[in-house]
């Protein structure tokens, strides 16, 4: 998975967010998402969390993904 990959995914399931995906070792499995979604304002920062691993469920168990940091920010 690459980081436009994932950008595109979060877009997708969050149509007014600001999204930057980073990775962080070069290798496309230890990346950094930074997002503003207008939703997350109403939720706390662990649902926050929970919902974006959400999205990437499917590559976080089989190892495609193996580390997620998550900064959820205020718009």
């Amino acid at each position: 998975m690459t980081t436009i990959e994932m950008e595109k995914r979060l877009k997708q399931k969050y149509p007014q967010c600001q999204v930057v995906v980073f990775d962080l070792t070069g290798t496309n499995d230890h990346f950094e998402i930074r997002i503003n979604e207008p939703s997350f304002a109403e939720i706390t920062r662990i649902q926050q969390h929970k919902n974006i691993m959400d999205v990437f469920a499917e590559e976080l168990a089989s190892g495609e993904v193996h580390a997620l940091a998550i900064k959820t920010l205020k718009i």
